[in-house]
């Protein structure tokens, strides 16, 4: 399957799986424990059925929207991915210069193979960063403050890994982050030639993670979080929201309980994600838990999804029920290992024509008008 032959998302992991080694396939690919919750987050939107509306005119469309004040072409994210790297050799600067060629925002996460510098320049005032707390608390002011100095327009702090999820895959296949070309990847990546090649040249070419400009050594902060992950609590989150004067937003909520007080903290937006099932394995599907979250936050703060979103209709699902745009991680992964700066692009576009023809026939003209009537449950009579 070549990336240009792509029709949908499915065939865009296929064009990757058929270029990456087995390993290295598995570490995007893969959840925690059984996988259960990674195969849930897509199987709920499945569950919910929608319903056309016709006697709409839809001649003119928008699937334009704002994310924290933020134009975005389409409601349609790139969430925070570590790794990117070994999917292809210009990891995130591809991921970043895609979200600029198509209007919409990168999460750039904390796990990176290039200074967020380079990242933010590449993007052109379209990212936003996500943080893991260093175990050393002290060196987070100054992370902040080169965050900001970036120009990054939101802080994005992820909540849900006091410690790894049970990566199972990974384990069997003896992968460790950052990924290296140890013998087994090595012996593996010969019947990948082309993967290989991109990968040693990245090798060759990469700046060292996470340089030390300003004076902070990111690249032992780096290690040290992938080392020894650890919790946040609401101390932390105070501490975050008194460094940080922009947006903030808290990802990995899951439930109603918290909401309130994250608001009342000064949280701008959540995500609502259970890490694409590989954390805690078990737990809801996102599209499961988004209603609650949305009816707890009532209107106070923006809320996102991620986890499953794999159709454009997946998209309408998540507007109907109250997000403001959703994020997808895997989908653009495999694009980038298939194609680069182009593959993101490409998945960027196929759901941004399956989420503009799924409004179209469901008499949407505007992100505004999608709403909750469009929706009901698999098994159950559909809605007005």
């Amino acid at each position: 399957m070549r990336l240009s032959r792509a029709v949908n998302l499915a065939d865009v992991r296929e064009a990757a799986r058929r270029r990456l080694p087995r390993a290295v396939f598995d570490t995007i690919d893969g959840g925690a424990e059984d996988e259960l919750t990674l195969h849930r987050n897509e199987a709920a939107f499945r569950d919910l059925l929608v319903t056309p509306r016709p006697f709409t005119d839809v001649t003119t469309r928008s699937t334009r929207t704002e994310v924290l004040g933020q134009p975005v072409a389409v409601p349609v994210l790139l969430a925070p991915t570590g790794g990117a790297r070994v999917a292809h050799r210009h990891a995130e600067l591809a991921v970043a210069a895609a979200a600029a060629a198509r209007d919409t925002v990168y999460v750039q996460s904390t796990v990176t193979s290039y200074d967020l510098e380079s990242v933010a320049e590449a993007a052109g005032g379209r990212a936003w960063y996500q943080l893991y707390l260093p175990e050393q608390r002290a060196q987070t002011p100054a992370m902040v403050e080169r965050v900001a100095a970036a120009g990054y327009r939101a802080l994005v702090l992820t909540v849900d890994t006091a410690v790894f999820g049970g990566r199972e895959r990974d384990r069997r296949n003896g992968t460790v982050l950052p990924i290296r070309l140890r013998p087994g990847l090595a012996l593996q990546g010969a019947s990948r030639p082309a993967w290989a090649v991109d990968f040693l040249r990245g090798a060759v070419r990469l700046p060292g993670p996470w340089s030390a400009a300003g004076g902070l050594s990111v690249r032992a902060t780096q290690e040290q979080i992938l080392a020894s992950p650890s919790p946040v609590t609401w101390a932390d989150l105070a501490r975050v929201r008194a460094l940080w004067d922009g947006p903030l937003v808290v990802k990995g909520v899951l439930g109603p309980e918290q909401c309130g007080r994250l608001v009342d903290e000064g949280v701008d937006a959540v995500v609502v994600s259970n890490h694409g099932g590989r954390q805690l394995d078990g737990v809801p599907a996102t599209v499961e838990a988004l209603p609650a979250v949305v009816e707890a936050v009532a209107g106070r703060a923006e809320v996102y999804l991620d986890g499953g979103v794999r159709r454009g209709t997946d998209v309408l699902k998540a507007l109907a029920l109250g997000a403001r745009a959703v994020l997808v991680g895997r989908p653009y992964l495999f694009g980038l290992a298939a194609g680069g700066q182009a593959g993101v692009e490409r998945v960027l576009d196929l759901l941004h024509a399956e989420l503009d023809r799924a409004m179209a026939l469901t008499g949407c003209a505007t992100v505004a008008d999608v709403d909750e009537r469009l929706l009901t449950r698999a098994g159950r009579p559909s809605g007005g």
